[in-house]
């Protein structure tokens, strides 16, 4: 098995808190990884050397400033009566609604979902903004988001 069920999550009220309600056809296409699909994820498209986003270094792509473009603030748009995602992060992820998604929270936490229900739910997502990395199935493109209200985008290096 590759998914946990939503309830099963210490943090799982971030899906259900009242100020945020998810429809329930959402909900159903928010799929958080085992554990162990989570470390295969994180492995293979953020880090081999570190458990969290704090520790990035010298050979984690995320470390390394070249791969990462532009910055902005998410924290004004999240709080505030706003439903779109940043203009910024928009732009630089010009994906399909469908394409499948990855928000990496930790080596232990990946989250999968679409393009779109990320779009709906983004605001939900960052109550996990400790460095969380957003990044498309079979996509270059990147996005972190950080708990100081700021996000940069940027490119995954070839590997």
């Amino acid at each position: 098995m590759n998914y946990l069920p939503l309830d099963q999550l210490k943090n799982a009220w971030v899906f259900k808190h009242k100020s945020l309600p998810i429809s329930d056809d959402d909900l159903t296409k928010i799929k958080p990884m085992t554990s162990s699909r989570s470390n295969v994820l994180w492995d293979q498209f953020i880090s081999k050397q570190v458990d969290h986003p704090d520790f990035f270094k010298n050979g984690d792509w995320p470390f390394d400033n070249k791969n990462w473009s532009e910055q902005g603030k998410w924290e004004g748009i999240w709080d505030s009566d706003e439903v779109a995602l940043p203009d910024l992060v928009l732009q630089h992820l010009n994906w399909d609604v469908n394409t499948v998604v990855y928000y990496c929270t930790d080596r232990n936490q990946v989250f999968e979902t679409t393009w779109a229900v990320f779009q709906r739910c983004w605001k939900n997502f960052l109550f996990m903004d400790d460095g969380s990395i957003l990044i498309g199935k079979k996509r270059k493109e990147a996005v972190q988001f950080n708990s100081n209200g700021y996000f940069k985008i940027g490119q995954k290096p070839n590997n």
